[in-house]
């Protein structure tokens, strides 16, 4: 017999829409990962928000918070499009799995990403996550080179799955599964000499790059240096895999971020809000040349393949968003917003102590705090900065939801930074909001002690529900 739940019965669809902020809890506990939902109950992250619009999202009592982390870069066109959602209904008598035909839907996704992506790549493949398309890179890059080595950088983030997890450059993501996929070295970011010495031996087949890391903390590169990459990489015969999993379709205030330079890669992983926010969707993107030196005979046609990519709905959702992607120049008003936004935090930078560095592009923006420093740090015997670094970027986004109804988070690779990263409808009126929010808890807290303080207020009320 399996045990199900304590009314032993299958929760069906308008159960589980019911069920209340304590019943999902104690289901996440039971059956799902109980040490994060644990995490996420301490510091209030636990609400259960049961609508959503645009930059909006509702809780259970009725309170709206703004969202500006945005799923990580997967809500560009923010929560519930309704052009997204009027396109799966037009789909919904369709065939949505069926691999013995060709799908009119993928194909004219993947003429429209031909068209969108810089440079001369024309060939698609399709899945559905970012961690899928970086996979699907590797394996291109080695099957088309004939080469073994993949060069990444330190502090990046290409997914969890074993080959994108092997060229993900924090030690904490990789120690526990190694043995990982072999030939893989990572290089500082933004370091064209140690990249040029790694490339030099000829064994390379790739180097993948985010072109702004966002996990690492919303790291900029130095002028040049992509541009400089490319040029290396052609030098030193391996392919460029632009990874614009995060930073593509408009957040840095360009279509895509490696335009900013001027860079055409020979690879381009999509994910994210390529499927508006509404369907998984991923893709990687090459050249003619490069696909066929990998894939181009029947012989080899199968040897990279995906059930559910291309499907009817994901295919439907994608050429949706990028329509309104496009049409309603998204880009250039991520860059017009994203420069008043940094300007206004620069400002509190200025302002504050407690505020390190603002840093971004476009909506992509990284807040870094400062981390204690004398008597109070030497009184902990260094323990007050340790967990500074750990924690701060976690307190600091638990008081701006609890507090002020604005949903952030820290970056996985450097929590000590927090991510704002709002849909690309944002409004100014909404920024300024969260300017204000940001103002109100910097004036409250000089110091990570006085933060820590607020945060065990969240995590009593969290215990005791008062």
């Amino acid at each position: 017999m399996i045990f199900l739940h304590t009314d032993d019965k299958l929760y069906s669809l308008d159960d589980a829409i019911k069920l209340d902020r304590r019943q999902i809890r104690e289901l996440h506990k039971n059956y799902g990962n109980a040490s994060l939902t644990g995490m996420l109950a301490l510091l209030g992250f636990d609400k259960h928000f049961v609508r959503a619009r645009d930059v909006s999202v509702w809780d259970s009592e009725g309170k709206e918070y703004l969202d500006f982390l945005g799923a990580y870069g997967a809500l560009n066109l923010g929560h519930n499009h309704p052009a997204v959602l009027a396109a799966l209904e037009k789909v919904r008598e369709m065939p949505n799995l069926l691999q013995a035909s060709l799908n009119p839907l993928a194909g004219a996704l993947a003429h429209n990403l031909a068209l969108l992506t810089p440079g001369g790549l024309q060939r698609c493949f399709f899945g559905n996550s970012g961690a899928e398309a970086v996979e699907g890179a590797l394996k291109l890059a080695r099957i088309a080179t004939g080469r073994e080595e993949i060069i990444y950088c330190r502090d990046s983030f290409h997914g969890k799955t074993f080959g994108a997890l092997s060229v993900t450059g924090r030690t904490k993501y990789q120690e526990p599964f190694k043995p990982l996929l072999p030939g893989c070295a990572a290089v500082p970011f933004g370091d064209l000499k140690a990249l040029e010495k790694a490339l030099r031996p000829g064994r390379a087949a790739a180097f993948i790059v985010e072109p702004v890391q966002g996990e690492g903390g919303i790291i900029l590169p130095p002028p040049g240096y992509l541009s400089g990459a490319r040029e290396l990489c052609t030098r030193h015969g391996a392919l460029f895999i632009a990874d614009e999993i995060q930073t593509g379709f408009g957040r840095t205030g360009h279509l895509f971020a490696c335009e900013a330079e001027q860079v055409e890669p020979d690879v381009i992983c999509l994910a994210k809000s390529l499927g508006g926010g509404v369907m998984p969707v991923g893709a990687f993107i090459t050249t003619d040349a490069i696909w066929k030196k990998a894939y181009g005979s029947m012989e080899k046609a199968l040897l990279h393949t995906s059930t559910f990519g291309g499907n009817t709905l994901a295919a439907a959702a994608a050429l949706a968003a990028l329509e309104v992607i496009t049409g309603e120049n998204l880009a250039a008003r991520a860059r017009e917003n994203g420069a008043y936004f940094l300007e206004k935090l620069k400002g509190l930078q200025e302002m504050f102590p407690l505020l390190k560095e603002v840093r971004g592009r476009g909506l992509m923006i990284g807040l870094e705090f400062n981390q204690p420093g004398g008597l109070a740090d030497k009184a902990s015997f260094g323990l007050a900065g340790k967990l500074a670094g750990e924690y701060m970027g976690s307190l600091v986004a638990g008081e701006l939801l609890n507090d002020h109804g604005i949903i952030t988070a820290y970056t996985l690779n450097n929590p000590n930074v927090i991510r704002l990263e709002p849909p690309l409808t944002v409004t100014r009126a909404q920024i300024d909001r969260v300017l204000a929010a940001l103002q109100d808890i910097l004036t409250k807290h000089k110091g990570f002690l006085s933060m820590a303080a607020g945060g065990v207020k969240t995590v009593f009320k969290s215990l005791t529900g008062k």
